[in-house]
């Protein structure tokens, strides 16, 4: 069995009556829909206005895929709740960021740079090329395939170089754009899939869903969780030397041995 949590900003849905009669339920909702087909997976959403950004150390340990959604109030984000997802990705948690999520605090944190990127809102084809047939995220999809209406995004994306890119989208304008990046940040894996937009019926689409499904697979953890990793060395548990050494040279302490 492995845990997911679907967060998302779920104020589109509540504030415009529009994205409301597209996604009811919210985008977390219409995820979760469909991932719920498969019985091996436990699912939970959290949203940005529940207590604590509905993300908590407790509900966070057990959680094998964070799947994050975010857009309008990236700055309304808590930074504890910034500071426990970095935790735990470091820890092996694997993230799956969507869409505008590359804004998002955690996976500006994450990158290291501000994930600027040019945009445009006008209901543009998307055609999305898979650059690498044989990754498990791409399993069971054709070379391409298409969305109708999508918002775009365009290079330069300003992210550090990804591990691996899996998609490369080409819109109805002329611009392209790496839409599909994998990343390891500790023991953690990072996947940014770009389509979302909350105007559009995308989270409906069967490539989109199979992609999201492939990527909750794929980003489970497959090694034991990190635990020690923040655990500063202090003067009671600095490692003992495997060979017999004397101290040379004089120190001028250190702020953990006091």
């Amino acid at each position: 069995m492995s845990k997911i949590i679907i967060w998302n900003e779920y104020l589109h849905e509540i504030e415009n009556k529009d994205v409301a009669d597209l996604y009811p339920h919210g985008i977390h909702g219409c995820i979760k829909e469909f991932l719920a087909k498969d019985s091996s997976l436990i699912i939970e959403t959290a949203t940005l206005r529940e207590e604590h950004n509905g993300i908590s150390e407790n509900k966070l340990k057990d959680c094998d895929v964070l799947i994050w959604w975010g857009h309008k109030a990236h700055d309304e984000v808590l930074e504890e709740t910034v500071n426990l997802v970095q935790r735990r990705v470091l820890e092996g948690m694997g993230l799956l960021v969507l869409h505008s999520g590359h804004h998002s605090k955690i996976f500006k944190r994450l990158m290291g740079t501000n994930c600027n990127l040019t945009w445009r809102e006008y209901g543009e084809k998307e055609r999305l090329w898979i650059c690498n047939p044989g990754h498990p995220i791409c399993k069971g999809l054709d070379p391409y395939f298409e969305l109708e209406m999508e918002e775009m995004y365009g290079e330069p994306f300003q992210v550090p170089s990804p591990d691996e890119t899996l998609f490369t989208s080409w819109f109805e304008g002329g611009e392209t754009f790496r839409s599909g990046l994998l990343y390891k940040r500790g023991n953690g894996n990072i996947f940014y899939f770009r389509p979302g937009h909350e105007a559009y019926p995308t989270y409906f689409d069967k490539n989109v869903q199979r992609v999201i499904i492939n990527a909750v697979k794929y980003l489970k953890p497959s090694k034991q969780i990190w635990e020690d990793i923040h655990s500063p060395v202090s003067k009671s548990n600095r490692p003992k030397p495997i060979e017999s050494i004397s101290k040379k040279g004089f120190s001028v302490g250190h702020p953990t041995e006091e």
